[in-house]
């Protein structure tokens, strides 16, 4: 982890020893009374913490607890204006899924169950907030960022798209089956800028979109671009086609 994130109701605490975020700042960045590392508050500020103290007690298991006190020096590495809106994957993809996009910064990412999707993965405890909020924070961790994506697991297509807000915002789906252009026509179009309003980007689950899927899509005001030939997992084309629509807006800049 590039920074160590906490709590608000965490911040101001010791962190005890046998904690994964003590042992990193211990035992993987070796730091001592008086040394400073990284931190931040989730969804809050990013500054310095400088230890002040680390009690041990005796045991086979760390026991104790390391002191420290917090200067916050900015807001943090804002999220990116884009939504992601993707087909539920497989399990073993959601965890990687969930990290890249938290590291690339996206604001929020919204699962949807699909017409040819495994009806079994929308019960996978990885959907569950304790679960899927560790890794949004681990990803978030990874960016040196103290903000996460926002979260939420749709049973359907449908049911996502009627809960998207209406506004002016760009929608671009992904789809190597039947697209309507190739992505690069969506990353030169002029409304992607720098600070303009965002939009979302849609990715189908690993077996692709049905056709009563692309027309909801186009009746929602989604595009159908496509990122080449080659068939891609769920996870790669949501990671590449996030990073090329970041980069178009200038945020990866």
């Amino acid at each position: 982890m590039n920074i160590v994130l906490f709590a608000e109701d965490e911040i101001a605490s010791p962190l005890p020893l046998a904690d994964p975020r003590a042992r990193h700042i211990v035992q993987v960045l070796h730091k001592r009374e008086g040394d400073a590392f990284d931190a931040g508050v989730v969804g809050g500020k990013a500054g310095k913490a400088v230890i002040t103290g680390i009690r041990r007690e005796d045991g086979a298991v760390p026991r104790g607890t390391l002191s420290f006190a917090f200067a916050p020096e900015s807001d943090g590495k804002p999220l990116h204006p884009l939504g992601m809106i993707i087909g539920f994957p497989r399990p073993i993809q959601l965890r990687r899924l969930l990290r890249d996009m938290a590291s690339l910064g996206v604001a929020e990412i919204r699962l949807a169950g699909t017409d040819l999707g495994e009806k079994s993965y929308l019960r996978s405890a990885l959907a569950e907030r304790g679960t899927a909020h560790s890794l949004l924070l681990d990803g978030s961790a990874q960016a040196k960022s103290t903000h996460v994506p926002a979260l939420s697991v749709h049973g359907s297509l449908d049911e996502c798209l009627r809960s998207l807000p209406k506004d002016g915002a760009f929608r671009a789906g992904l789809d190597n089956a039947r697209p309507e252009k190739p992505l690069r026509d969506f990353l030169l179009a002029a409304r992607l800028v720098p600070g303009g309003t965002g939009g979302w980007a849609a990715v189908g689950s690993e077996r692709g979109w049905t056709e009563r899927e692309r027309g909801a899509l186009a009746e929602a005001g989604f595009t159908l671009y496509s990122l080449g030939e080659r068939v891609l997992r769920t996870e790669t084309a949501a990671t590449a086609a996030a990073a090329l629509i970041l980069d178009a807006m200038g945020c990866l800049s």
